[in-house]
């Protein structure tokens, strides 16, 4: 099973953009190998797409961030809640159904209220020059504890409320 066979992709879609327009998240889904569902890019600041735009901040940063809390969240079928490398939040809900991990529905690019982008790392891991990623850092996005509550809070019941929705489809198809 897939995870447009929950949904249509118009509904994880409209997941990634809620979760951008109400908590500035960029709004991701993912299969379980890690591969995003959608083509829907809403950068939550202007650093996180430099990263991704290289080979080593794709693979070494954002890759790596996703694959092991992606993991975590199908090790514990629980809320997942880390900094990647760059210093940027990222949370994600697993989307599991009948057992089934059918990969993870998520946010990232915004800063905690006590974080920092880790300039160092920026410029060691993805190469880009410090001056430029200082630059880009200028004005990141910052959650408090409570909208990142909420975030959390908004996404586990948006996956359960998709899930259920099919499973209650099911029931009166089957």
């Amino acid at each position: 099973m897939e995870l447009t066979d929950i949904c249509p992709m118009e509904t994880w879609e409209t997941l990634e953009n809620n979760l951008f327009t109400k908590f500035n998240f960029q709004g991701s889904v993912f299969n379980p190998k890690g591969i995003r569902i959608s083509q829907v890019k809403n950068w939550s600041n202007d650093l996180c797409p430099a990263i991704k735009a290289t080979k080593n901040g794709q693979s070494y940063i954002c890759s790596t961030a996703h694959m092991n809390m992606s993991a975590m969240a199908e090790k514990t079928q629980a809320l997942v809640m880390e900094e990647c490398d760059a210093g940027f939040i990222k949370l994600l809900v697993p989307i599991i159904y009948k057992g089934a991990f059918l990969g993870v529905a998520g946010g990232c690019g915004l800063l905690a209220e006590d974080g920092d982008a880790d300039i160092f790392a920026i410029n060691k891991i993805a190469g880009i020059e410090e001056a430029t990623a200082e630059e880009l850092a200028q004005e990141l996005p910052v959650i408090t504890r409570e909208e990142l509550s909420a975030a959390s809070t908004y996404l586990q019941e948006q996956v359960l409320r998709i899930l259920d929705t099919h499973a209650k489809k099911e029931v009166h198809q089957g």
